[in-house]
């Protein structure tokens, strides 16, 4: 079977020890996370994970029946990409002297990038974006000479007015 990218929105009890146990139940399952963001929601004992995985549908599917069966987890949906708005933040620290400061500030214009720090040999630049538009970013600036990357996990949530918190709402 072939495996594909799964994007899960996992919404969870904001309480220690809850991140160990959903990220350990995909280790068990022998599946590596490409990408995992936490963060709060709009309610202050709810936090959101986005977990990025590959797997077939059916083994994905086990693992959410698994999840569901966590004590703190509240709910799951598995977000569509084309359904969702999906993101993921750079920041870049790039080689940039006097001779090359020129082009790749031109690449930072084109990709619609920001420079947040400036040193007499290198800048900081910041990207949000999807995860091909970084990469794209990422491949034109290595030619200069990156020196630093931090990557964000990827962060999604769907498109339209509906909420996958509604529900919490209403309890």
């Amino acid at each position: 079977m072939s495996t594909t990218k799964h994007t899960l929105s996992v919404l969870v009890e904001n309480k220690p020890g809850v991140l160990t146990r959903v990220s350990a139940l995909f280790a068990r399952r022998g599946f590596n996370i490409h990408s995992l963001a936490v963060g709060p929601t709009e309610h202050p004992q709810i936090s959101r994970i986005t977990v990025i995985a590959n797997a077939d549908d059916t083994a994905m599917d086990q693992v959410v029946k698994q999840l569901n069966k966590l004590v703190n987890v509240l709910k799951i949906v598995e977000l569509d990409p084309a359904d969702s708005v999906q993101r993921e933040l750079l920041l870049i620290k790039v080689l940039a002297n006097d001779a090359s400061r020129t082009a790749v500030l031109q690449i930072v214009d084109l990709f619609r990038a920001h420079v947040v720090d400036v040193h007499p040999d290198s800048v900081v630049i910041e990207m949000v974006g999807s995860e091909s538009k970084v990469q794209a970013l990422l491949n034109s600036l290595r030619p200069y000479g990156v020196s630093e990357i931090v990557q964000s996990g990827t962060v999604a949530i769907s498109r339209g007015s509906q909420s996958i918190t509604e529900e919490l709402k209403e309890k």
